[in-house]
């Protein structure tokens, strides 16, 4: 097999997923800045929508039965980044959730990276540097300084996010996996809402358009979108993972400026190139001495 085709090959999922992910922020923001749906039910809706699309998948898709070994830490850590992530922005502006969602991915990421043994070259970090610089300069103009528990949800979503990423670095169906993730990640949704329903005494609200959306963020940006992730993540080390996510803020603004008419300014088109231009530098060259994520390890195993 020709060696380029795997690289190939994990450039064009990787831009996938990056594009779903930017696709489920906006989305997501969508709906709950026009307040057609409140966070538990766009939560627990995206969840079960993305339970039901895979597990239709799954079972079209393969020829034989095949499971995935159960992860139920995978599946905490995905119900736990939607829900954060949900209730995080109702408190949190964009531009500060996206600067402390991606840090938290970054340092969580990088840090079991680090624990593991991986040795990151001197062009990896200048290239993280660089990225990180430029999501910097992208957000510093609005933000604001956040509630404090604003602040804690979103850095509990990026760390959620950040552990269901390396979940995923060795699993041998994509597609299983995700599906089974999101097949018991759904019911802890559904538990937490059927709980503030009754602490709250059913103050929750749901339009057509914000079921809409929440249905589309969990059948398609989310739940295709993760599958696609999973399967980019064979090609990626941590290091490589972590920064590759920092492309998701500038699609998502671009995104933004293309279906919602917001501005493109000089100014993200400068944080952009420093984005991309970093990633570029980061992906460059491969990590040395990259053994089998501790975190990860017994989703080397092969699946049943």
């Amino acid at each position: 097999m020709n060696p380029i085709q795997p690289a190939t090959r994990t450039v064009f999922l990787t831009t996938a997923a990056m594009v779903a992910f930017a696709s489920n922020s906006l989305l997501c923001r969508l709906a709950l800045q026009h307040a057609s749906i409140d966070a538990a039910s766009f939560a627990s809706i995206r969840l079960v929508s993305g339970a039901v699309m895979l597990g239709v998948l799954a079972r079209i898709g393969t020829s034989r039965a095949q499971q995935a070994r159960a992860d139920w830490l995978a599946a905490t850590m995905l119900f736990a980044y939607v829900v954060f992530f949900s209730f995080a922005y109702l408190s949190v502006s964009a531009a500060t959730g996206a600067l402390i969602l991606f840090g938290a991915v970054q340092l969580t990421m990088f840090a079991a990276g680090l624990r593991a043994g991986e040795q990151f070259a001197p062009l990896a970090w200048l290239g993280l540097a660089l990225a990180l610089a430029g999501l910097l300069y992208l957000v510093s103009p609005g933000v604001t300084a956040p509630t404090p528990l604003g602040a804690v949800l979103m850095s509990a979503a990026g760390i959620a996010w950040g552990v269901y990423s390396l979940r995923g670095r060795g699993v041998a169906n994509p597609l299983a996996a995700t599906a089974a993730n999101f097949l018991r990640a759904a019911p802890m949704a559904l538990l937490l809402s059927l709980l503030l329903s009754l602490l709250l005494h059913g103050r929750f609200h749901a339009a057509p358009d914000g079921i809409a959306l929440a249905i589309a963020s969990g059948a398609v940006t989310s739940g295709i979108g993760y599958v696609i992730w999973y399967a980019a993540l064979k090609g990626l080390s941590a290091m490589r993972a972590a920064t590759v996510q920092l492309s998701v803020p500038p699609i998502a603004a671009f995104g933004a400026a293309l279906f919602l008419s917001e501005d493109i300014s000089m100014r993200l088109v400068a944080a952009s190139v420093a984005i991309l231009g970093g990633i570029a530098l980061a992906l460059a060259r491969r990590t040395q001495n990259r053994p089998v994520m501790p975190i990860a390890g017994e989703q080397h195993k092969p699946e049943h």
